[in-house]
């Protein structure tokens, strides 16, 4: 049997595009961004019905609340953020979808197991890799209890709490509303990843920063 030399030069050359590969796979890496909100039916007076945190990679640069109705920067990247056109769409945004999904609590508030005031906890997840959108889903949890899962990619849902299992299906008939976290999911959290990632690019590394 013949044996196959390392060095011969289709054997190099396979071995230098796989480390190549897999050079590219590292420094290329992943990036998230992530939308969470928390939605009440009833707050006190003085208190946000609405309250959300945008995180980059996992590190959180803007807190927003419903109170009045603004975006708060945090850290250099937040500071970088709201110095540019993008603070005021993000501000609407924010608050469009904290309303709508306050009316979705409102709708299935009579499905809710509670003898106490219902909350709404959510979080919207995109993330790209080699400039492209490789995830994008929606996570509910009702009263703190992690409930449902939907990945806006395949258009899928998932029962995290098997109490959950009517809205679940009250849910997926509205293709409507798929629609609409598919768009806000994939579209516009992809684009606002797209948008933070050139300020996130152009800072100094500090100790702690990577990637997803």
């Amino acid at each position: 049997m013949r044996r196959i030399s390392l060095t011969s030069s289709p054997v190099r050359l396979l071995l230098l595009l796989l480390l190549l590969l897999i050079a590219l796979e590292i420094m290329v890496g992943g990036h998230s961004l992530c939308f969470n909100f928390t939605i009440k039916l009833l707050s006190r007076p003085g208190q946000p019905w609405c309250e959300a945190q945008v995180f980059l990679n996992k590190n959180l640069f803007l807190q927003y609340n419903s109170d009045n109705n603004m975006v708060k920067p945090l850290g250099l990247l937040g500071k970088k953020v709201n110095a540019t056109s993008t603070w005021g769409e993000l501000t609407q945004m924010l608050g469009e979808v904290g309303r709508d999904l306050r009316m979705l609590l409102l709708d299935i508030k009579p499905q809710i197991k509670t003898s106490g005031p219902s909350t709404l906890q959510v979080e919207m997840f995109c993330q790209r890799e080699a400039e492209r959108c490789t995830g994008a889903s929606w996570q509910f949890a009702i009263n703190g209890e992690k409930s449902l899962l939907f990945d806006a990619m395949n258009m899928t849902w998932t029962v995290i709490n098997h109490e959950a299992s009517k809205i679940k299906e009250t849910w997926k008939k509205d293709r409507g509303l798929e629609k609409y976290f598919r768009k806000l999911s994939k579209g516009d959290c992809d684009h606002w990843l797209r948008e933070f990632l050139g300020h996130w690019e152009a800072m100094p590394e500090p100790t702690g920063r990577r990637s997803t």
